[in-house]
């Protein structure tokens, strides 16, 4: 038997990470990390495991000390972190095993610091690493012939976190993309062959999900319609599950633009009761689309601003990740990001610099060129040399863009334009059927109301500046004055949240607090 724990490092600042919302919304972190409770599923049950998501709760280090076998994960944005806490367990003779998405591409990071690692997914090779360690014969390093057969993958261990302390749960569908995007680590990680829990796996985790007492869920796949033809049956018995469940659920995900070439995928996706879809839509400069292999962007049927406004027409929200700095663009790319972030009605755009992640074919090119920083970090916020542009003037540039999205007028405006003028309609399914079950629906229209006032009255409480609570109070009563259904109110006073973290973070950007970035 062995005590093993299992560290999810604390996450810097980031767009995504709803740091300066979170207390408005009474929680500690946004949402788990699928790999944490699926790998204390994947340990057999004779060893005892801890799991410790440091954005949670402080790591116990007198406690790592006592322990057999000390694992951490973590993304490329985590390392700095990562360093920190093998290095404080290795002053303190811990045994240390490391994996996840930064090792997969950068093996020798953490020296020997580390005494074991996996590379690539590690359903396979966890269980086998523990079985050759209790049997005393086990490799320093471990990766996985062939990748994961999804239909074996366990429920995770939600049981074993403190799920009230997250905004959102987490699930997985699929994991794999079928499409070529030279910057994108997520085919060198998962392979491009996208693979699909079968829907007994699904539900069951969705079950678990509830159990824990968490009605909302980010599906993590990377693109969950990478097969089109095998989701559509899974989203059939979600949706089966949730009519048998009167809805009890509702869900945000990931997903590539062609989703609007199919209406019944989408029909599907909204009977299901997905309220935001994440596409990548990366920039409207359609050369740097082209340079970086991001085709599925320009396939025919429409541009990508009618796509967008597609998707929104079925009631689901879009949010979008966009980056600046491919080779291609130049000084005009940041107004036309501000245009095309607006024509689109999109309210939550990543903004990020082009990031070249080792291991992929953007890596590769720009090493071949001389055209990588390798100090770490790197100075500008990206390890990329731009060929257009100079480096401060894609740093300044990305800021500018960032902040000025993030104006209130910008950012209100947009929501205003998607949920006032465009009347779009979230959650649509769920509430066609709770119309049949009146006092199931009057119970979630107060809950909806209630958790909107409740984070409009914190948002009063806790924002300085008079003139933002002002803007915060006279864009909520325009809304009521147009729409009072609950879920707008409720998708409004988050939307005041997230506004705020931006704002927060953005403001430290400004003053020296450090470009948030993927690298």
């Amino acid at each position: 038997m062995a005590h093993i724990v299992i560290i999810n490092p604390r996450f810097e600042t980031s767009y995504w990470g709803m740091e300066h919302a979170l207390p408005l919304f009474d929680v500690k972190a946004n949402l788990p990390v699928a790999c944490l409770p699926l790998l204390a599923a994947l340990t057999p049950s004779e060893h005892t495991v801890t799991l410790v998501d440091e954005n949670i709760e402080p790591i116990d280090f007198d406690l790592c000390a006592k322990a057999d076998i000390v694992a951490l994960t973590g993304m490329i944005v985590q390392r700095f972190r990562m360093t920190e806490i093998l290095t404080e367990l290795k002053g303190r003779n811990c045994f240390t095993v490391v994996g996840g998405p930064w090792i997969t591409v950068k093996e020798d990071y953490f020296g020997n610091l580390v005494d074991v690692s996996f590379i690539g997914e590690a359903e396979e090779t966890w269980p086998k690493f523990l079985l050759e360690w209790e049997e005393g014969s086990h490799a320093r390093r471990y990766e996985q012939s062939d990748k994961t057969d999804m239909s074996k993958v366990p429920v995770p261990r939600f049981d074993l976190l403190k799920m009230d302390e997250y905004a959102v749960g987490s699930v997985q569908f699929s994991r794999g993309c079928p499409f070529t995007c030279d910057f994108c680590d997520i085919i060198v990680v998962f392979g491009r062959k996208p693979r699909i829990k079968q829907s007994a796996q699904v539900i069951a985790e969705m079950e678990a999900l509830l159990a824990s007492g968490m009605d909302t869920a980010f599906i993590v796949d990377d693109n969950l319609i990478g097969n089109k033809k095998a989701i559509k049956e899974v989203l059939r018995d979600v949706v089966a599950w949730q009519e048998s469940r009167h809805y009890p659920m509702t869900f945000l995900t990931e997903a590539s633009i062609d989703l609007a070439d199919d209406a019944e995928l989408m029909q599907l996706m909204v009977d299901a009761n997905i309220r935001v879809v994440f596409i990548g839509i990366e920039t409207p400069n359609e050369e740097a689309l082209r340079e970086t292999k991001k085709l599925q962007n320009l396939r025919k049927g429409g541009t990508m601003l009618e796509k967008i406004h597609s998707i929104q027409q079925t009631g689901m929200e879009v949010w979008c990740g966009m980056i600046l700095g491919f080779d291609s663009d130049d000084a005009t790319i940041f107004d036309a990001q501000r245009v095309f972030i607006k024509d689109a009605r999109i309210v939550n755009a990543m903004i990020g610099m082009l990031a070249a992640i080792p291991k992929t074919p953007l890596y590769t090119r720009l090493a071949k060129e001389g055209r990588l920083d390798h100090d770490d970090p790197p100075a500008y916020g990206t390890n990329v040399i731009p060929l257009n542009l100079s480096r401060e003037m894609l740093r300044d540039g990305y800021l500018s863009v960032l902040s000025d999205l993030h104006q209130p007028s910008a950012y209100f405006d947009r929501l205003d334009a998607l949920y006032i003028d465009g009347n779009i309609k979230p959650e649509s399914t769920r509430l066609r059927h709770l119309r049949r079950h009146p006092l199931r629906l009057l119970a979630l229209n107060a809950t909806w109301a209630l958790e909107a006032v409740g984070i409009f009255v914190r948002l009063m409480r806790r924002v300085k500046e008079a003139d933002l609570r002002a803007v915060y109070r006279q864009r909520f009563f325009k809304l009521l004055r147009h729409r009072r259904s609950p879920v707008i109110l409720q998708i409004y006073a988050i939307k005041c949240a997230m506004h705020y973290h931006a704002h927060i973070m953005v403001q430290q950007m400004r003053t020296g607090g450090g470009i948030v970035n993927s690298f």
